[in-house]
Order: C-alpha cells, then structure tokens, then sequence
C-alpha cells in the first residue's frame, strides 16, 4: 500500500515531492530566442477566466517573492523546463498547503516563477492534491476548481510518487495554449 502524499511530507519535510514530482521535470532545454517574446506583460494581461482573475486577486501580495517566501512557500529544485517546447519555471510549494485538501485560488499548493537575471516574477500557480486522500475524502469525485477539472497523474508515474491530481493556472502570463495547460511557451529558463 503507497503512503499518501500528505504523510511523506509530514516525514520528510516535501522530500518525495522535491524528488520525485519536479526533480524528473527539469531538463534544461533551453527555448529559441524567437518563442520569447521582447516584452512579457506579466502583471498586466487580461484574465481570460474568473478563475485566471481570482486567483490573481488571490496570489497578488506573492509578486514579491519575499512575501511568498514569508508565507511558507520555499524554492524546489529549479527552473522547470520542457524536454520539446515551453517552461514552468520556478516552483515555491507550500508544505502545509500540500499535506492539506485546500482548494482555495488564493491558497494555491505552488507559486510559479521566471527566473530573470536574479529576478523572480511570478507567472502562475499549480493546485497539488493527493489523488488517494482526494478521492476518500470527498466521495470518489476528481476535483474541480471553478469548472476546471485537474489532471490525474497516476501510479507508477515518472515521479515515483503515488498518484495525484494538479492544475496549473497562468494567472500571471499569458499562456498562447491556454491558461490551464501545464507548459508555458513564453516562459523561460534561459536567464537564471
């Protein structure tokens, strides 16, 4: 029987997310100077869903990363970069947030940002809930955050962790995909 997400952070302070679910994400593939384009309006496109706009109303005061840092989000790994197109970026993930079922905008389990020459902006977020503490708790039903459904990520899985569910929402840039896909073509790890 696999031990829920919820307790191996308990024991390891994140130890199997940090190892498993991001530490296989991060390959550096670095994107073509013309996928980035010469402006990012990171804190100034408009939000294409209410949930893109609550969780910006939400996430606002993590701009700074310092506040996301003083809140309880810590920096896992690195830059998140995809192996054939687009990034993450830098996840900061909340311990306490992921060994709970929060499914608040403003209490999202990971802030994403872009690193820039020593500079953090934030571009988006992603909702972390172990599938199997999930689906006991609330009846056998997948969750869904204002009508956006999370992706399941069964077992085994590339991150050798039990299953969960996730959502990204690019609250903070403008994804060309769609706000709810988990790469970001405009996003980069180039500039670390």
């Amino acid at each position: 029987m696999t031990m829920p997400i919820s307790q191996l952070i308990q024991k390891s302070m994140l130890r199997a997310l940090t190892l498993g679910l991001l530490s296989s994400l991060i390959i550096a593939t670095p994107l073509l100077a013309a996928e980035k384009p010469a402006h990012h309006a990171a804190h100034d496109a408009p939000a294409p869903a209410t949930l893109v706009q609550a969780v910006r109303n939400g996430t606002r005061q993590y701009i700074n990363v310092n506040n996301a840092t003083a809140a309880g989000y810590g920096s896992f790994l690195g830059c998140v970069a995809g192996t054939d197109h687009g990034a993450m970026g830098i996840h900061y993930v909340n311990g306490t947030l992921l060994a709970n079922l929060t499914l608040d905008p403003a209490q999202p389990q990971a802030l994403i940002y872009e690193p820039d020459n020593g500079k953090m902006t934030l571009v988006g977020v992603e909702f972390i809930l172990d599938s199997a503490t999930w689906l006991a708790a609330n009846n056998n039903t997948p969750p869904v955050l204002d009508g956006q459904v999370f992706n399941f990520v069964g077992a085994p899985n590339r991150f050798n962790i039990p299953s969960f569910f996730e959502l990204h929402v690019w609250a903070w840039r403008d994804n060309p995909q769609g706000s709810f896909v988990d790469w970001n073509n405009v996003v980069t790890c180039d500039n670390q």
